[in-house]
């Protein structure tokens, strides 16, 4: 098969790569918004302060899987939008109200602030809760009824808590004193609700979605797979325990959280990948079926490729830039 062939597939990998390092991403800072505490506001200020370089350029990567969607796959654009319609509404809601208070409070610097820190919490928990709904609803084939509808809620509480999981990992890394051994209770609390999630779902799924449960539970495919649920244990366990020692000495290990929670991000995507792969929409519509026009594809192509590694360069010289421990965070 030719290159042009295989170009549906070439772009989901594309859009599935933009799905996941947007969870991990912009997952970390909606969670250092779900933990924003109410009852310390310099403690607030330093978590703003530690995603404000990055917050804002993360969400690109929700734009360009978005975008591709819409331009590589555009009958499955119409089915999803059709059918998460309500929930997308919310989803931007949340993403406006957090992007409203996040530069608000930088104004109101005496009165309103703390009302705006409301503002920048709800928003991250519309966005958080809406996201997890919308996955739970995807994964289902958009099915109807109680089950389907209560596993796309359990769904929307686990992402929340695996966001704020990873959120927290993310202030283990980036903050000290106080504030540090503060996020490492949230996020010790968080993965064990993640934790529990993952599991439920991964039972769960395999129950109410026949393709799924051939897919995993078919030979020798179950002895194949057995490694990822085991390593996303050992991840949690260690973890954990880390977290457990926070502050360590000379602050030794404070990445190992965050790069582990991605890590788990990562596995469950494979998981997902691997349930779902090449269908654009699970049981509905493949990649092949879903695809614009050869020629629209190798239009598209042309642009992703330049695009993507701008933007995988700019965010690798964010984060260089920004590197290391977060300083006060002060408006002149």
């Amino acid at each position: 098969m030719s290159i042009t062939e295989w170009l549906p597939e070439i772009f989901l990998v594309l859009m599935g790569l933009a799905v996941l390092i947007y969870a991990v991403l912009d997952g970390f800072d909606l969670g250092v918004g779900l933990l924003l505490p109410m009852d310390n506001e310099p403690q607030r200020s330093q978590m703003i302060a530690s995603i404000g370089p990055f917050w804002d350029a993360n969400e690109t990567w929700l734009v360009l899987a978005v975008g591709i969607l819409l331009i590589a796959f555009p009958e499955a654009h119409s089915l999803v939008l059709r059918e998460l319609y309500l929930p997308a509404a919310f989803l931007l809601i949340g993403l406006i109200l957090r992007g409203v208070s996040f530069d608000f409070r930088a104004k109101a610097v005496t009165g309103h602030r703390r009302q705006w820190d409301h503002a920048f919490k709800a928003g991250s928990l519309i966005t958080s809760l809406t996201l997890g709904y919308m996955l739970g609803r995807y994964v289902l084939a958009f099915q109807t009824g109680w089950v389907a509808q209560g596993f796309a809620v359990l769904s929307g509480i686990c992402v929340s808590a695996a966001f704020a999981y990873i959120g927290g990992a993310w202030l283990v890394m980036k903050a000290e004193g106080e504030l540090q051994i503060r996020a490492a209770y949230w996020s010790r609390r968080a993965g064990w609700f993640a934790a529990l999630g993952i599991a439920a779902i991964s039972v769960m799924n395999p129950l109410v979605s026949a393709d799924v449960a051939e897919r995993w539970l078919s030979m020798p495919a179950v002895f194949l797979l057995i490694p990822i649920p085991l390593v996303c244990l050992i991840l949690v366990v260690l973890v954990d325990q880390y977290l457990k020692q926070v502050p360590t000495r000379d602050d030794v290990g404070c990445w190992f959280p965050f790069v582990a929670a991605a890590l788990l991000f990562l596995l469950n995507f494979l998981g997902l990948a691997y349930s779902f792969f090449p269908y654009v929409v699970p049981g509905k519509l493949t990649a092949a079926e879903a695809a614009s026009a050869t020629a629209s594809l190798q239009f598209i192509g042309v642009g992703v490729a330049i695009v993507l590694p701008l933007i995988l360069a700019y965010t690798a010289f964010a984060y260089r830039v920004f590197w290391g421990k977060s300083t006060e965070l002060k408006y002149y």
